[in-house]
């Protein structure tokens, strides 16, 4: 069993990630994993009401007041449509200030109020009380800030004006409690629980220190920076956070459906397949389906990233999320909305910052190391050079700037922040990260293999040439291929016939059709022969075709044996196709293309979109060993794909990415997944994965350094505790800047 779980209380990454691994051990608990800029925990195991609660007696005994509650999933019953429908107003109205009790039989709301309500869980609107619960947070947090800035002031302007150390001290003691009363009453709750040496403890012991050595000034600066790292912290997590949780706010709550022939207003979680909907202007729409009656514009921005309205006609296929941007339409339902594609990417999302990349896992590790070996040269600082040089007030002081920055915190948090960053802007391109490790992966990837059809290509036969060399003109050849087409339901048949229809080509009634499976069509024409189908067909009947190298599948015209012409049907090839490949060359990615299409059509797409290699003719197995030959020439591979048959080499790749278009079990193999199916969405994964990577290594060099740096100078009997604040909580507010810089769409596109 897998269950979801809000986690309230926790402001320590580095706390986070060791409650994650006291849970872990758990007895009944297969797996916990924690994503802490969400605040939510994913734990698979026998989860049992016993089990909820020593997991929240661990949690605690890390970090004082963490709760974790469950996340309950609410059940929907289509048979209360109608009860629902005449009740709505007097049993829910979706509001919290009735005076009686809420029952789950009466609302399909869950007022629990002891923990975070969120869009995808419950069918109320909680955004504006999450928003407002954030503001008034700030509003806490703010004014102790600006109280204590202004003791520190004035303690710093009553130490150079007066000698009256008495109201200095008490002022630098107000300042200090004001600005570091949260961390003194963390450590006391931690210190009853018997759990040492968290960022609270250690930060407790340097201040205190230092207002015991005397160093009032540092002892407050310390806590003010620290204060103020944390409120860079919040607001840097709630940004990444936002990009997150703005697809799951795309949800629709309400959906006009149509029942005994009148339209109704429900909640959305009861629309089931082959429902009517009425899609009003400005509305969103609340499942997948297709257009059933009228037309209209949609803006598909929030699923696709693309800003450009697309037109939508009868028959047209519509996902959930996108606007009506003019005329009301019905749609009928192919999806209900829990299994719409914006459910899916809701979902896709939050899943994927649960999953942690190998660099997070190593800082992980790392700092249950680091930490200790930090605590441990503070320690031998304070006594071996005191006992020998007989100073203890400096290398006391000097050990304390060790305390200070010994707290990984924001090596904990600003990594698995940048791969959250990189996963919420491309959730806002379009673009599905199943992991922060795909990210991390696609980020090491030198080669991008492409399949061609439905990826390179749009997948859709169209006449790309007619070629006259009888005494037909084109357009009678087309008439007479066209009308010999009617009756088969082969592809390339099926676009001649579309193909004259859209040209107005008159098209006649056949007197007689077969249909040779595997080379064309065999008919009497208006009282002469007609045979249209390939070089096989004309063969067999001995007609000699003109010799030329082409790309497409050719359908040759014979008149009572005498070759009229031939008619090129290809597949065209995508619009961004072209630029996608020039700017990943441009990146220093190679580019290759596999597919089961003949080799000579394969090498005539490469030529012109200037992929490096190509393969034709092969089966899923030979594309599975044409990544495997890659891979061994030039390192990690990426395989794009949209097919049935691109399951097993998706699976196989380093990373696999598919087209939304493709199959389900494309969709399901792929590490990422691009919702507006152009490679150039490729490129535009590929930089956010290369950016998401480099910033993480950026953060973990430079607090190394600076850590170290400062680590150095006290060593040598140079103390700061100045520089010790900046390598702490300076670093931190750096590190986490530089992390939310992946947001910035703009860069990308």
């Amino acid at each position: 069993m897998e269950r979801y779980f809000s986690v309230d209380n926790l402001d320590c990454a580095h706390c986070g990630a060791k409650i994650e691994e006291a849970i872990n051990k758990l007895e009944g608990v297969e797996s916990a994993v924690l994503n802490f800029p969400l605040k939510k925990f994913r734990i698979s195991g026998d989860i049992t009401d016993e089990l909820i609660a020593k997991i929240n007696q661990t949690a605690n005994s890390i970090e004082a007041g963490v709760v974790i509650t469950a996340i309950e999933e609410k059940q929907h019953s289509r048979r209360r449509r109608h009860e629902h429908e005449h009740h709505h107003h007097e049993e829910c109205n979706y509001g919290h200030d009735h005076g009686h009790e809420h029952h789950h039989d009466e609302c399909s709301c869950v007022h629990d109020h002891g923990h975070e309500h969120h869009h995808d869980e419950c069918g109320c609107e909680h955004g504006h009380t999450h928003e407002h619960s954030e503001k008034s947070s700030l509003r806490n947090e703010i004014i102790p800030l600006i109280t204590g800035v202004i003791l520190f002031a004035a303690a710093v302007i009553s130490s150079r004006l007066t000698d009256i150390k008495p109201l200095t001290v008490a002022l630098y003691a107000g300042a200090y409690l004001t600005l570091g009363y949260n961390v003194l009453i963390a450590t006391f709750k931690n210190l009853s629980r018997k759990n040492f040496f968290d960022e609270n403890f250690l930060m407790t012991v340097a201040t205190a220190g230092a207002f015991a050595l005397g160093e009032y000034a540092e002892a407050v600066g310390v806590v003010l920076f620290f204060r103020i790292g944390e409120l860079f912290e919040d607001y840097a997590v709630s940004k990444s956070r936002k990009a997150i949780t703005d697809v799951a706010s795309l949800k629709v709550e309400e959906a006009d459906i149509l029942i005994d022939g009148e339209f109704k207003k429900i909640s959305s979680d009861e629309i089931e397949i082959g429902d009517i909907l009425r899609i009003k202007p400005g509305e969103r729409i609340a499942a997948d389906g297709v257009v059933e009656t009228g037309s209209s514009r949609i803006d598909t921005s929030a699923i696709n990233g693309e800003p450009v309205p697309v037109n939508v006609n009868k028959g047209d296929k519509v996902l959930s999320g996108c606007i009506n941007l003019s005329e009301t339409f019905n749609l009928r339902v192919t999806a209900a909305a829990s299994d719409s594609m914006i459910s899916k990417i809701a979902r896709a999302v939050e899943d994927a910052s649960s999953s942690k990349p190998k660099i997070d896992r190593f800082i992980t590790r790392f700092a249950k190391v680091y930490t200790p070996i930090v605590l441990t040269i503070a320690l031998l600082t304070a006594i071996t050079p005191s006992v020998i040089t007989g100073e203890w007030s400096k290398w006391v002081y000097s050990a304390l700037t060790f305390l200070v920055i010994s707290c990984p915190c924001a090596l904990v948090l600003s990594v698995p922040l940048a791969y959250f960053s990189g996963i919420g802007a491309a959730s806002k391109l379009g673009i599905l990260f199943k992991g922060g490790n795909a990210v991390e992966a696609l980020g090491k990837v030198k080669v991008i293999a492409f399949d061609k059809t439905g990826t390179l290509t749009n997948g859709v036969f169209t006449v790309t040439e007619v070629s006259s060399c009888g005494g037909m003109s084109n357009e009678e050849l087309l008439a007479v291929c066209g009308s010999c087409e009617q009756n088969s339901t082969h592809p390339v048949a099926e676009s001649i016939v579309d193909y004259c229809i859209g040209k107005n080509i008159s098209l006649y009634d056949t007197e007689k059709s077969s249909e040779l499976a595997g080379k064309g069509v065999s008919t009497i024409l208006r009282g002469k022969n007609v045979l249209c189908g390939n070089e096989k067909l004309m063969a067999e009947n001995g007609i000699n075709v003109p010799e030329a190298a082409v790309c497409g599948s050719v359908v040759y015209v014979a008149v009572d044996g005498v070759i009229q012409g031939r008619i090129i049907v290809s597949d065209t090839i995508k619009k961004s196709s072209a630029a996608a490949v020039s700017q990943l060359k441009a990146m220093g990615i190679r580019t290759a293309m596999l597919t089961g299409d003949k080799s000579e059509n394969a090498e005539a797409v490469a030529k012109q979109l200037g992929i490096d290699s190509f393969s034709g003719d092969l089966l899923p197995d030979g594309k599975l060993e044409e990544i495997e030959r890659i891979r061994g020439e030039n390192g990690a591979v990426m395989f794009v794909g949209d097919g049935f048959n691109d399951g097993p080499v998706l699976a196989g790749a380093d990373v696999g990415g598919a087209m939304q278009s493709g199959s389900d079990l494309a969709l399901e193999a792929a590490d990422a997944v691009f919702m507006n199916s152009e490679p150039e969405a490729v490129v535009r994964s590929k930089r956010i994965a290369d950016k998401t990577l480099r910033i993480s290594y950026e953060n973990i060099i430079f607090a190394l350094a600076v850590k170290a740096a400062v680590l150095l100078l006290g060593l040598l009997g140079h103390p700061n505790m100045w520089l010790a604040v900046f390598a702490d909580s300076g670093t931190a507010m750096l590190l986490i800047l530089n992390s939310v810089r992946i947001l910035n769409t703009r860069k990308y596109r």
